[in-house]
């Protein structure tokens, strides 16, 4: 089963991490999901939040917002595609996931298109 594992975390304090372990755990992360041949699709980090910008539409009027839409302290912050044969092995990989540590990761099925 295909899923997106979508990061969630506060940017401050990911910038408080030390920031070459991090990406030292990012990369040994990402080599994991190489090996283990479990569908690994790719994965990208986003730019802050305060980088943002969010499009509304409504009644035929356009709203543009600069920076962060969501009031929280957690904000989106990149994704994976995984393909693994069920969801306990998706929260096994998300668990993995540096970010786990900084903010939560939220795992969501694919809807594969119908066939026909």
């Amino acid at each position: 089963m295909r899923y997106m594992m979508i990061i969630h975390h506060d940017d401050e304090a990911m910038a408080k991490a030390p920031q070459r372990e991090l990406w030292a755990e990012y990369a040994a992360f990402n080599e994991a999901l190489n090996k283990a041949g479990e569908g690994f699709s790719g994965g990208l980090r986003l730019s802050p939040s305060k980088e943002s910008t969010v499009v509304r539409s409504h009644a035929g009027k356009t709203d543009v917002l600069d920076g962060p839409y969501a009031d929280t302290r957690e904000q989106l912050a990149g994704y994976f595609f995984i393909d693994v044969p069920g969801i306990e092995q998706a929260v096994e990989w998300a668990n993995r996931c540096p970010s786990s540590k900084h903010g939560a990761i939220e795992i969501r099925p694919i809807v594969e298109p119908k066939a026909g």
